[in-house]
């Protein structure tokens, strides 16, 4: 049975599942409280969970997990949270669980389902939805991962669309939520500069790093069932790369970005073994939960092509690992040099005109072009052109992505039809790849990768400061060696 569209209209009333675990601590009740804060959320909040909890426990759990988060914390608001919420414990597995929530949503008629609980559990979840007649007028927020590889989103979605059409399904990543994320499509069509250049006649290369300081934390047992393909580069870097490569939305209105996203991803070409380098820390095997034989890859880097009219030729060149030298996201797009050399130093300088957009820390834009040096000679160096895009005044991406669902916006989710594409893209290296190559933590990872990125490197390592000094040159040098 499938349930009518949902109105592109306010909830009211939220139900989220696991209301008890750990995403709910970290991340639910904290966003909770700054959507009440910004009086985005006056409707009930009802908490299912299997815990054998009463109501008073609920809201115990939310006061300790706002007041750890959040700094100067209101209690006038945080009591305005509390009293928005109810409380249902059962099995979800029991009927009897299902029929208590119909109760507990009492006169509701437009409920958001946020299914923060592991996917193996949603079609359960889904089917006592459907049971009791809650999926009618309903949307609801599915939690990633979005699947395993393509057969398991594929089927993934069937549980998902027994009873939710696609426009009442909210796939939400939080990474999408994210100022710095959104800043990229803004970035790219509110200003008219960059389209006469942005395509394969002026651009030679464009590279995405997604580096982490630290390592799996005490969470090896989960990364051995994903690894660096399936927990990052496969969701957010290939989403990154779809908001960089789209083509302009035909109108406003989030199906017409789905729609030049899904054309990314339909145009990129599927990775091979030859396509990328695994790697693994140091050290990796020896964390709780983790096989002592392991060959999961904390570490991925790719090159990937995207054959369309505007990127033909171009390649992507994608890395993001675990225990590298600093944590931050940067894109890196390289421009072709001049077609003809008038000035030997500019011709001869390492790295072209560039633009370098960081999303973590500390968000900027920076323009990297060759400026004079003083004196009689024509000779330069390479400078950038720094603006700063972060604040502190910024929302938290679930703040932001729950009070979108609330409000039926689709706009910072994703489609079924892209979760299938970027799945198609590296289903087959989930399986046919070479061994993971070891690299000692602190280094940019596996030299392999710079045999990858070849005549179109070197890699842009990130440096958490606008400029790059001659120490920094030598440490990342040595940082490469493994030294």
């Amino acid at each position: 049975m499938t349930a009518t569209p949902a109105e592109q209209t306010d909830a009211d009333v939220l139900v989220f599942f696991g209301a008890s675990g750990d995403l709910a601590r970290k991340m639910i009740f904290p966003s909770l409280y700054g959507m009440v804060l910004h009086g985005e959320l006056e409707v009930p909040v009802i908490g299912v969970a299997h815990s054998d909890w009463a109501l008073e426990d609920l809201r115990d759990r939310a006061r300790e997990s706002v007041r750890a988060t959040i700094d100067d914390v209101d209690e006038e608001v945080l009591d305005r949270l509390v009293g928005l919420l109810r409380y249902v414990d059962g099995d979800y597995r029991e009927p009897a669980t299902f029929e208590a929530l119909k109760e507990t949503v009492e006169d509701a008629r437009r409920p958001v389902h946020y299914l923060a609980i592991p996917p193996s559990m949603f079609g359960t979840v889904i089917d006592g939805l459907a049971h009791v007649g809650l999926n009618k007028h309903a949307r609801v927020v599915v939690e990633k991962p979005f699947g395993r590889d393509l057969a398991s989103a594929r089927e993934l979605d069937g549980v998902v669309r027994r009873a939710f059409r696609e426009e009442s399904v909210f796939r939400i990543d939080h990474f999408l939520g994210k100022d710095e994320i959104m800043n990229l499509l803004y970035f790219r069509f509110a200003n008219s500069f960059l389209e006469p250049v942005w395509n394969r006649d002026h651009i030679a290369s464009v590279q995405v790093t997604i580096a982490e300081d630290f390592g799996v934390q005490g969470r090896g047992a989960f990364y051995e069932t994903a690894g660096a393909l399936r927990d990052v580069l496969e969701n957010h870097m290939l989403q990154i790369v779809a908001l960089l490569a789209m083509e302009p939305p035909a109108y406003q209105g989030y199906f017409a970005v789905h729609e030049a996203k899904a054309n990314v991803f339909r145009a990129m070409r599927p990775l091979t073994r030859n396509d990328i380098v695994r790697g693994q820390f140091e050290g990796y095997r020896d964390e709780p939960g983790v096989a002592r034989n392991s060959d999961v890859e904390t570490y991925a880097a790719v090159r990937l092509f995207i054959d369309s009219w505007r990127w033909a030729g171009v390649p992507w060149y994608l890395r993001t690992g675990k225990h590298l030298p600093v944590t931050a996201h940067e894109i890196v797009v390289e421009f072709k040099r001049p077609p003809q050399a008038l000035f030997d130093d500019a011709m001869m300088a390492q790295h072209p005109n560039h633009l370098r957009i960081r999303l973590q820390p500390d968000g900027e834009i920076a323009l990297g072009a060759r400026v004079k040096t003083p004196g009689e000679e024509f000779v330069g160096e390479q400078r950038e052109l720094v603006v700063p895009t972060g604040s502190e005044a910024s929302r938290g991406p679930y703040e932001r992505l729950l009070g979108d669902a609330l409000q039926g916006d689709r706009a910072l989710f994703t489609s079924e039809e892209s979760v299938e594409a970027a799945w198609h893209v590296v289903d087959g290296v989930l399986a046919d790849h070479a061994p993971a190559i070891r690299y000692a933590p602190g280094t940019w990872g596996p030299t392999e990768a710079d045999t990858l990125i070849g005549a179109d490197g070197p890699w842009h390592d990130p440096v958490l400061k606008h400029h790059r000094s001659a120490d920094d040159a030598s440490r990342t040098a040595a940082q490469r060696k493994g030294k």
